[in-house]
Order: structure tokens, then C-alpha cells, then sequence
């Protein structure tokens, strides 16, 4: 679910996945692990997304409509 919407973000903001991982402070590579359907990632790393993107953990997390 995450991956997916990080994807999204990625294509709309012009960034490839890892300017995305550097943006927030994360693990080269992290975010295309997050493609297996039984992970996703931790809170400590949600809340370094959401304080990089301004976006909310809640947004990340939403079931896409």
C-alpha cells in the first residue's frame, strides 16, 4: 500500500525511488522492499517520510480511493 503511493509521489514530483530515499533520510534501496505485499515499512520510517514530504502518516497509510 505505501509503495504504491510513494510511486505516485515519486512520479509526480519528478524523483526517481532513491532521490525519494534521500530526501527522507532512508536506506538505499529500503523503498523497493517495500514491493513484497507482506512489507511495509516501520513507524520510525513513516514519520521520516511524512516530516520530509509534509504529507501525514495517515495519508501514506489511507486506502487509496
Amino acid at each position: 500500500m505505501v509503495y504504491k503511493k510513494v510511486i505516485e509521489y515519486c512520479k509526480e514530483n519528478n524523483l526517481s525511488t532513491s532521490a525519494f530515499e534521500r530526501k527522507c533520510n532512508l536506506s538505499n534501496g529500503l523503498v523497493g522492499k517495500w514491493s513484497d505485499i507482506n512489507c511495509e515499512p516501520s513507524v520510525p520510517t513513516l514519520q521520516k517520510i511524512a516530516n520530509a514530504t509534509g504529507i501525514p502518516i495517515e495519508k501514506w497509510l489511507a486506502e487509496s480511493e
